[in-house]
């Protein structure tokens, strides 16, 4: 019996997305579905929901924040943004109401797909409760709250700790500024970019092998963190 494959809902209403993508996710193993505009993309949401989204932010009928804000309130597989490269505050937006990244045009497919990896993998370890998470030579043990690296503990602060984990629990996705500062600090401290920065800054001293070049806890500029899990 042949294995059902990822189905991939493109909402975009630009023809040649839809002409090039097609047979790119056909190509990588995904079945590509397609939505004009975001009424049809939401109803598509609705009827069946897809494996994942990729939404564009420019849609004839719709803002696409708002579609996003829409598919949120019943769909919580993963929805990528694809946003015009000059658009930066929208792309934070999207990411804030809930999108699990984004890609700039033009992309490279290679780019999308390797997004869209991530995404659906974050997905499967969400539902399956990971309790360990490894990046390199960096072990989080979430159940003990323990962080090793090459087999010695790490010492962290309680706020190191939890940012560490908020951080690793993105399963590869950017979180924003906000997002982290939020979920860590509280909305009071939704603005204080400085002091996220500090911590981040922390942890790189203490995880990575090269602070000035990291690789575990990377910068996504003016928007956010990534933590690259193996």
């Amino acid at each position: 019996m042949t294995a059902l494959r990822p189905r991939i809902l493109v909402i975009d209403d630009e023809p040649q997305i839809h002409r090039f993508l097609g047979p790119a996710l056909d190509a990588a193993g995904y079945e590509a579905e397609r939505a004009d505009n975001a009424t049809d993309g939401l109803r598509a949401i609705a009827n069946r929901p897809p494996d994942a989204v990729v939404l564009d932010l420019g849609l004839p009928d719709m803002d696409g924040k708002a579609a996003l804000q829409k598919a949120r309130a019943f769909y919580e597989g993963p929805i990528l943004i694809l946003s015009a490269r000059d658009r930066e505050i929208e792309k934070i937006e999207a990411l804030d109401l809930g999108a699990d990244d984004y890609v700039e045009k033009p992309f490279s497919i290679g780019e999308l797909l390797a997004r869209l990896r991530v995404a659906l993998r974050h997905k499967v370890v969400k539902a399956g409760g990971e309790p360990r998470v490894k990046a390199g030579d960096v072990e989080i043990d979430l159940v003990l709250r323990l962080v090793s690296l090459r087999g010695e503990a790490v010492r962290l602060s309680p706020k190191e700790y939890d940012l560490l984990v908020r951080l690793a629990e993105g399963g590869g996705r950017v979180l924003t500024h906000r997002q982290l500062l939020t979920a860590v600090w509280g909305p009071a401290h939704e603005h204080d970019v400085q002091y996220l920065r500090v911590f981040v800054g922390q942890l790189r001293q203490k995880l990575e092998k090269d602070p000035s070049t990291p690789v575990i806890i990377t910068t996504e500029p003016g928007v956010g963190y990534r933590f690259h899990a193996d």
